[in-house]
């Protein structure tokens, strides 16, 4: 299959593959490997130019506890998300699977087992759709680097990388993403041999999804640490950090509130993107307490408050800023998500379509309303926010026709 082949194939089945994708909105990813036992972020091995020799021993000193994974997916169950990410190997080119073609894994090494696997079946246990994040970098093989200055180490290195893919894609049954990551040194897909590489996981896993990060466009992009939409209508999953790290570090003390969380939620949704969120586990594979206490509330906000984020939304980046909250669509129904409550009476401007009916999720509760030309007016609320979780309420207005709000700088005209 030529390069233009494929790319047409693959076009041709992408909203059938995405579909579940397009509705699920919030994820996990966790990265997890060699470097959380040194607790200074992922990157620890490059940033503080640690030699192989003194690192790779970490493989053998790595003692998880058992099947961790399943508290990992029952904390996404109960926060809402709906998939996770696994690194099953990170840029240190530790393999955290059972892996025929190097010993430098998680079953010849200290943890003696497949974590693959175990997360594979905590994901299934749990209901959750699951993906691997796959680094092409790689500082510990030998032509990791050199591939980019020598055929015989690129071909080599290439032959590894597919095989390694290969495996991912082979050896835990469906698997529903493929998250590649950082394809450095080589500096085109053709150099990375993306097409004949991604061609193989789409044969071995026909329904999967892949991001774009093997130099190719693929199914979805990829912002990193900014809930970012993407332009031309192309599907988006902003990839966001806890707490400033990937890996797990407990000196990276900045970890965003519940609010926080669920502010990314509604500019993810508001986009028509999804929302990726990392946890760095212990080394032990134990999640750090703060993720707990900011995730149960938003899996509990969700709860009441999910109807405006999961399923097909529109997007509503056309929609005004407002000082007291935004807006998620689907059809002529909008959700604005008030986190600045402003008391008994919620106005809001510029509204150009008609208000059928207005209602407080949870519950749909009526609530009464006046429209005049350029102003609606929703009465009868609380004085403060009905919202124990984060203070953001969520107002469900019906519209006769699509919404569209106008409103400009411009003072108003009597």
């Amino acid at each position: 299959m030529n390069d233009q082949a494929y790319l047409d194939a693959t076009a041709k089945t992408r909203d059938a593959r995405m579909q579940w994708w397009r509705e699920a909105r919030f994820g996990m990813f966790i990265h997890w490997g060699l470097y959380s036992q040194l607790a200074r972020h992922e990157w620890v091995m490059n940033r503080e130019r640690i030699p192989i020799a003194e690192y790779e021993p970490l493989a053998d000193t790595w003692h998880p506890i058992e099947r961790p994974a399943r508290e990992w997916a029952r904390l996404a169950k109960a926060s809402g998300m709906r998939y996770m990410v696994l690194t099953s190997k990170h840029h240190e080119g530790f393999c955290l699977w059972d892996s025929k073609l190097t010993d430098y894994n998680s079953v010849k090494r200290g943890p003696g087992r497949d974590l693959v696997r175990e997360f594979a079946e905590a994901c299934r246990e749990f209901g959750l759709r699951w993906g691997l994040y796959y680094s092409l970098m790689d500082w510990h093989h030998p032509d990791g680097a050199n591939c980019a200055n020598d055929e015989a180490a690129r071909r080599r290195f290439l032959d590894y990388t597919q095989g390694l893919v290969r495996e991912l894609c082979t050896n835990y049954g469906k698997l529903d993403i493929l998250w590649y990551d950082v394809s450095w040194p080589l500096k085109s897909p053709a150099l990375w041999e993306s097409v004949k590489m991604n061609a193989m996981v789409r044969e071995l896993q026909p329904d999967i999804l892949i991001n774009n990060r093997s130099q190719l466009d693929e199914d979805f992009g990829t912002p990193e640490e900014e809930v970012r939409a993407a332009e031309g209508g192309r599907d988006w999953e902003a990839c966001m950090t806890f707490n400033g790290s990937w890996g797990y570090m407990p000196s990276a003390i900045d970890w965003h509130s519940t609010r926080s969380v669920i502010s990314m939620l509604r500019t993810a949704a508001g986009g028509k993107g999804n929302l990726l969120l990392n946890i760095g586990p212990a080394p032990d594979g134990s999640v750090p307490a703060e993720a707990y206490e900011r995730l149960e509330p938003v899996g509990k906000w969700l709860k009441d408050n999910g109807e405006a984020v999961y399923g097909e939304v529109d997007d509503a980046r056309h929609m005004e800023w407002m000082p007291t909250g935004q807006w998620t669509i689907k059809g002529n129904t909008a959700y604005y998500w008030c986190n600045r409550w402003a008391g008994s009476t919620l106005t809001i401007g510029g509204l150009k379509s008609k208000v059928l009916r207005a209602s407080l999720l949870p519950g749909g509760e009526a609530l009464c309303f006046d429209q005049q030309e350029n102003r609606l007016m929703i009465g009868g609320l609380p004085e403060i926010s009905p919202d124990p979780y984060a203070g953001v309420a969520v107002i469900k207005l019906d519209f006769e026709t699509p919404p569209e709000q106008k409103l400009g700088a411009g003072c108003v005209v009597l």
